[in-house]
């Protein structure tokens, strides 16, 4: 995020929420928009293809049909423009690329915005008006603009617009991703990514190279990896032989499940680490037991950019270890093995012996994190980046510069989706979480109290649907993609628009993604999970 949470929910005096359930989602962060609204008057712009409980307190809901944001901002920007209502000293001081921006949204009209999206042109234009005249505004997102072969440039587009507002660098502004698990921001920050070392510095950066040369001896290639769906990929090819999957589930959420099953099953040498059996240790020749998040010590890094100090709250069960110790062990283990000193060779340097000796390391060659430790960060945390000693954090982003001098607005053009709705498969299916259940439930699944709230799959399809294809509410019903078929309960609800059906991705026994398309976004090589064509069937 480029804010954090309390200039979000205090100083914002509008909200635009795209492609975030957040009260289901992000429930802590969906409950103080909730307070701002009905406390203090703000106004709540919510773009989602379904009926979300953040509704209910919305001044507007955009109802857009799934795959089509970037459409709806670029009108969104067109209105700004073409009714002067942008912030003219803003733009002029502070970005570059307007003429070529104002180009490409002048093309999307309302009207031609809503032959896309199916939201009423009239919306489009109360929108832009509203988030002109409620100033400053938090523009809010997650997985529901990023999870598609366009997420790259949904996110530039949602740039575009809060620059456009004269709304990045301010409280109570930003352009604000929340964070779908809880150290996905500090796993981020940390490297594990296949284009970055530790703190957002490239692989290939000569510079970068040469840091982290001299301060590990060997920082493995120095060219972007690949993303888990294209190791999926290579492995299938054989140019992958033996995979480690720590902490990760893809035989329940890769999309096109069947095939990344299909090629787990037939991996010569498949290693997880894991806290608890799950459909992918059904596939491991070897298990090593990980240690949950109450078992550990060492930090977190949440949505806001907050450092936090994680504690041991409970021992380990059996043989169970923290990440970092199994890697150590591994590479100590490798180096016996393939005869190799303990100060040379790739192995070297893996003798640790605490998560704040590796955290004291990573600080010093990450600029952002170099003024932080563990003293530092003991109460409250820190807030990055916090570039010395005396630095208090950063409460938000891009104040009076960008990283890059002037923002750059950079014109998108909409696509439609790498898969459409045709004669056989007529619906669009759309994922996502509901509020009781996480991820592949592999953990929430387990809990007796959640089971018995929600306790099995469901599949939204509007009644207009329901009343064509003779379904009934509560009945067992048949989802099937070009990839796969699943089988779950019907609720017949106005949730969706007629044309579009909603399923979770919780449940083994119905797992969506055997229903969703392995497209990537060309960019970020995120799947498109959010949008595929579907046939839907009574049993």
């Amino acid at each position: 995020m480029t804010n954090s949470i309390d200039d979000i929910a205090e100083d914002a005096q509008a909200y635009f929420v795209i492609g975030s359930n957040t009260t289901e989602n992000h429930p802590v962060i969906g409950m103080r928009l909730r307070q701002a609204v009905r406390r203090r008057g703000a106004t709540l712009i919510v773009a989602d293809p379904r009926d979300i409980p953040l509704t209910d307190v919305a001044t507007l809901h955009l109802k857009q049909r799934p795959g089509t944001d970037i459409a709806l901002l670029n009108g969104l920007m067109h209105v700004l423009i073409s009714e002067g209502l942008y912030d003219k000293q803003y733009v002029a001081e502070r970005t570059e690329g307007f003429e070529a921006l104002e180009a490409v949204v002048c093309q999307y009209t309302p009207e031609r915005v809503e032959d896309i999206t199916g939201v009423p042109a009239e919306d489009v234009r109360k929108a832009a008006r509203l988030l002109a005249r409620n100033r400053p505004g938090a523009l809010l997102y997650a997985m529901g603009i990023t999870q598609h072969t366009s997420g790259h440039q949904n996110v530039m587009s949602c740039a575009n617009l809060q620059m456009l507002l004269g709304n990045m660098g301010v409280s109570g502004g930003g352009v604000n991703p929340l964070r779908g698990q809880n150290n996905v921001q500090g796993a981020c920050d940390m490297g594990c990514l296949v284009n970055f070392y530790p703190g957002y510095q490239k692989v290939i950066d000569e510079a970068a190279q040469k840091k982290f040369v001299e301060a590990w001896g060997k920082t493995g290639s120095t060219q972007v990896g690949l993303t888990v769906v294209e190791m999926i990929n290579a492995a299938e090819r054989g140019e992958i032989r033996g995979l480690f999957v720590l902490g990760e589930n893809p035989a329940m959420t890769d999309p096109d499940v069947n095939h990344a099953r299909h090629v787990l099953e037939n991996m010569e040498f498949l290693v997880v680490q894991e806290i608890l059996h799950s459909e992918t240790t059904q596939y491991a020749d070897v298990v090593l037991p990980g240690a949950s998040f109450a078992e550990k010590d060492g930090t977190f890094t949440n949505t806001e950019r907050r450092v936090q100090r994680v504690r041991q709250a409970v021992a380990s069960p059996g043989e169970a270890r923290m990440d970092w110790d199994i890697l150590s062990e591994l590479a100590r283990r490798l180096q016996d093995k393939l005869g190799l000193s303990a100060d040379a060779g790739p192995y070297a340097g893996w003798d640790y012996s605490s998560a704040e000796e590796i955290f004291t390391e990573v600080a010093a060659l990450t600029p952002s994190y170099a003024g932080m430790d563990y003293v530092r960060i003991d109460q409250h945390g820190l807030q990055w980046p916090c570039p010395d000693a005396a630095h208090p954090g950063t409460t938000f982003l891009h104040k009076g510069t960008f990283s890059r001098g002037l923002g750059l607005l950079s014109p998108v053009e909409w696509l439609p989706p790498a898969e459409e709705p045709d004669a056989e498969y007529p619906l669009v299916l759309t994922t996502g979480r509901v509020l009781y259940h996480w991820h592949g439930g592999t953990m929430s699944r387990r809990a007796a109290g959640l089971n018995e709230i929600y306790p099995e799959p469901l599949v939204e399809i509007n009644p207009v649907d329901a009343r064509a294809l003779k379904i009934k509410d509560g009945e067992m019903i048949t989802v099937t993609s070009r990839r796969g078929t699943v089988t779950a309960r019907a609720e017949v609800v106005d949730r969706p628009d007629p044309g579009v059906v909603f399923m979770t991705f919780h449940f083994q026994e119905a797992a969506a993604n055997l229903l969703t398309i392995a497209a990537l976004d060309p960019v970020a090589k995120i799947p498109e999970y959010k949008v595929c064509a579907v046939r839907v069937e009574a049993n």
